[in-house]
């Protein structure tokens, strides 16, 4: 904790003995060290570990100071015994370890959320959830309460996870819209919808015939994305013009290209539903000989480091996901504090480079 008084106007120490501090730092410090230093009593230090709530701003300043000399760390399990706390957040991918590393939009929530929850002194646990026999593991340990509620990242269409936390009555929320039937649990999402209704109405205005999708619907969003791309073309959206893929990554948007060019070899314009995809989707088209944009125009969706490494550089729709992360943590927070879950969704924005 700081205090915004200046050094000037911050309250003398309680003149005890000025070996305490020193004795205290020794054998380790304790609260009734610090009640000692600090001048006040036990309660009020307790009062300032737990938030500071009806602590005055001179004992607020006494206690903190009080805590620096003494070297003096909460024990959190000691902590958790009384306030019933964990004071952990679990942090649940549904994907393979190395999707981790190559997706670069699950660093980005991992670390923004670790930010936001620091902020609150609060630790966050990565788990992912790879197999049953993953789920079943997280699923003990979040019922065992080692952590307080849980952020559930890119679910799957399928995944009983959703269904047994809202059941266990575990405080959680879910980054993208959930592909399960009924408001199970709230999450916050960017407009994956409007996004994709943005990227496919501007390569209709850019003159493009034959648009086709790279798309996930199996993931959480994909399928909004999906329906946005549809919203637009209507029926201009065929089926010979959609591939459909089980995951956003580089290789299936290989794989997609080549059997959307297979299956559509005058297709003029692409819109993939991630910049993963997309940059899968350029290595396939200068496979086959296709100039991007010239030829083939490609459009992504995330605004990703990889939208601006690709060659050429992605058109793309921008998620705003540091904010994501951040209302993410704020609504999982309001649900431990015992408010209702509270589902946001967050405005998009087309992004135009040399790719479309």
């Amino acid at each position: 904790m700081t205090s915004s008084r200046t050094k000037a106007e911050s309250p003398k120490v309680h003149p005890k003995s000025r070996g305490a501090a020193r004795r205290a730092m020794r054998r380790g410090p304790t609260i009734d060290d610090v009640a000692e230093l600090a001048g006040v009593s036990r309660g009020t230090v307790s009062r300032v570990l737990n938030g500071g709530h009806y602590v005055s701003a001179a004992s607020l300043a006494a206690v903190e100071q009080a805590m620096e000399q003494t070297g003096y760390t909460v024990n959190q399990s000691a902590r958790s015994l009384v306030t019933k706390r964990s004071n952990a957040i679990g942090f649940v991918l549904s994907e393979p370890q190395e999707r981790l590393f190559e997706d670069p939009n699950f660093s980005v929530l991992l670390r923004s959320c670790t930010q936001a929850l620091a902020e609150q002194d609060m630790n966050l646990v990565l788990m992912l959830e790879t197999s049953d026999a993953e789920r079943n593991r997280i699923l003990r340990y979040v019922r065992g309460e080692h952590v307080d509620g849980v952020l559930l990242i890119s679910t799957h269409s399928g995944d009983p996870l959703l269904t047994e936390l809202a059941r266990a009555g575990v405080p959680a929320v879910v980054c993208g819209r959930p592909l399960v039937s009924g408001d199970v649990l709230p999450y916050v999402a960017a407009d994956d919808r409007e996004g994709a209704r943005q990227m496919t109405r501007y390569l209709v205005e850019q003159g493009h015939q034959r648009i086709g999708m790279i798309s996930a619907p199996q993931i959480a969003g994909g399928q909004e994305r999906l329906q946005g791309y549809q919203d637009v073309l209507g029926r201009k959206a065929l089926k010979r013009l959609v591939v459909s893929v089980e995951d956003y990554s580089h290789e299936a948007g290989v794989r997609a290209m080549h059997e959307l060019l297979a299956k559509s070899p005058d297709v003029d314009a692409v819109f993939a539903a991630s910049d993963l995809l997309a940059s899968g989707a350029l290595v396939e088209l200068r496979r086959a000989g296709k100039r991007v944009p010239e030829d083939v125009a490609v459009g992504g969706f995330d605004d990703s480091r990889i939208a601006r490494e690709s060659d050429p550089p992605l058109t793309t729709i921008r998620q705003p996901l540091e904010l994501v992360a951040h209302d993410l943590v704020d609504v999982l927070l309001r649900q431990i504090r015992g408010e209702a879950g509270e589902t946001r969704i967050l405005p998009t924005e087309l992004v135009v480079r040399e790719s479309a």
